[in-house]
């Protein structure tokens, strides 16, 4: 037993003050779709959000020096929070086809990059992000999430930051507070008072950020709130008394769950999820098969425009 535990000891050793590049590759598919012109393939095909995620994957990785990475996209399907609260999401789309039809191109194309693709069912990617994240912070490791989700920076701390690629925006633990106007610790309590309409989680009827923050400065948390819920004066009072009920189950849907069960996809960080190097001949045929004649011309050493 106690070799166990020095083993376990040095593998936490050799993590510590490595570098864990996370991804939330379900944003960077719908940002890099949005960002981009109607791009086709010499076949017709669609092929803009392919282009534009190897595009933003390939200078992440330029940008941020790390031993370890990891892409992670959410799962077809329900996952747990579907079962607390039917609604959760219901208000969403489908997936234009046009970017669905590109899905698998992109996994392929994370994988062919040298970086680890993780998609786990009935889980989300937030709850994945966080429970690498956790995981690795436990290890002494430094962490770097990139992602436009502002549910994520209940995750910060003094090893843990993320970054927007599209902002050049860097949230670390005083750059959340400059942000919210709240720390990572009451970003939860936050998000439960003012709901989250993307993901269709409703808060308290007309509670915005500038209510909530005050509400927050004078009782502290979400739970001091509740206590004084009948102290609250006005409409604002009313509607917070109708929550009452619902406010619970509201802040289990905006909270990041970091103790995901993560088997078999991940069996540990230094196992799992080292960086490895471009697969250029994978690579060269995906810029050939698509008419991606810019990042071809790089593969081959050369530069010119175009795409």
């Amino acid at each position: 037993m106690g070799s166990f535990f020095l083993f376990l000891m040095l593998k936490q050793q050799n993590l510590d003050g490595k570098t864990l590049l996370l991804v939330d590759g379900s944003s960077y598919l719908y940002r890099a779709y949005h960002a981009l012109p109607d791009l086709r393939g010499p076949d017709g095909s669609p092929t803009g959000a392919l282009y534009g995620v190897i595009n933003m994957m390939r200078r992440l990785r330029r940008d941020i020096p790390a031993e370890y990475g990891a892409c992670v996209f959410d799962a077809k399907g329900k996952t747990f929070r579907d079962d607390w609260y039917p609604a959760y999401k219901s208000h969403r789309s489908m997936m234009p086809e046009d970017l669905s039809s590109q899905i698998e191109l992109i996994h392929i194309a994370v994988c062919a990059l040298g970086w680890a693709k993780l998609v786990i069912n009935s889980v989300e990617a937030d709850d994945v992000l966080g429970t690498l994240a956790v995981r690795a912070e436990q290890s002494g490791m430094n962490v770097v999430i990139s992602t436009s989700d502002k549910d994520l920076t209940q995750l910060v701390n003094e090893r843990i930051v993320l970054i927007n690629t599209m902002t050049n925006e860097r949230l670390d633990y005083d750059g959340v507070i400059a942000k919210f106007g709240v720390p990572p610790q009451r970003i939860v309590d936050y998000l439960t008072l003012i709901g989250d309409t993307v993901d269709n989680v409703p808060g308290v009827d007309k509670c915005g950020p500038k209510t909530a923050l005050k509400w927050l400065s004078q009782y502290q948390s979400l739970d001091g709130i509740i206590a004084h819920a009948n102290d609250i004066k006005g409409a604002l009072g009313n509607n917070l008394r109708r929550a009452l009920t619902f406010l619970p189950i509201a802040r289990r849907l905006v909270t990041v769950h970091t103790d995901c069960n993560l088997s078999p996809h991940v069996q540990s960080i230094s196992e799992s999820l080292q960086v490895r190097a471009e697969s250029k001949e994978k690579l060269r045929n995906i810029y050939l098969r698509y008419g991606f004649k810019r990042l071809l011309l790089e593969s081959d050493g050369q530069a010119e425009g175009g795409v």
